[in-house]
């Protein structure tokens, strides 16, 4: 008997949406990173992308559990010296909520190579309008 490994000919991609409204960021963000990684079908490759395309709508609904509205904080850094930047999950979601999802999405997926272009594999969108119905997306349950 012999491995399948997957390779990029053999890879079938789908598209998949995934409303986000009054739900914890957390569970959709995992359930996001997963089905982009490409954990959810059978014939997963660690080295391959073989995860489908994700669209998540209404970030603007997105909840977050306890005190993290006040109390979580996003850093970023200028690059020059003393240039660490920080803001409340409160200011982030009134300037940008999809930044909020795209984040923790991204902070689930692998620091090298292919976590970089599977990043392009996920699209965030404040509202339940997006441009990707032409794609046919099957709607995912978190």
């Amino acid at each position: 008997m012999r491995t399948f490994l997957a390779n990029k000919q053999n890879v079938q991609k789908k598209w998949v949406i995934i409303d986000a409204a009054e739900k914890p960021l957390g569970r959709v963000a995992s359930k996001a990173a997963s089905i982009v990684r490409g954990k959810t079908k059978p014939t997963f490759t660690p080295h391959v992308d073989m995860g489908d395309n994700v669209v998540i709508i209404n970030a603007s609904k997105v909840k977050l559990t306890g005190k993290k509205w006040d109390d979580k904080i996003y850093y970023h850094h200028t690059g020059f010296p003393g240039g660490i930047r920080s803001r409340t999950a409160t200011q982030v979601a009134e300037k940008n909520p999809a930044e909020m999802l795209s984040r923790a999405v991204n902070g689930m997926l692998p620091k090298n190579r292919l976590g970089r272009s599977l990043r392009k594999n996920c699209r965030v969108y404040n509202g339940d309008k997006h441009p990707h119905d032409g794609q046919n997306p099957e709607v995912v349950t978190v």
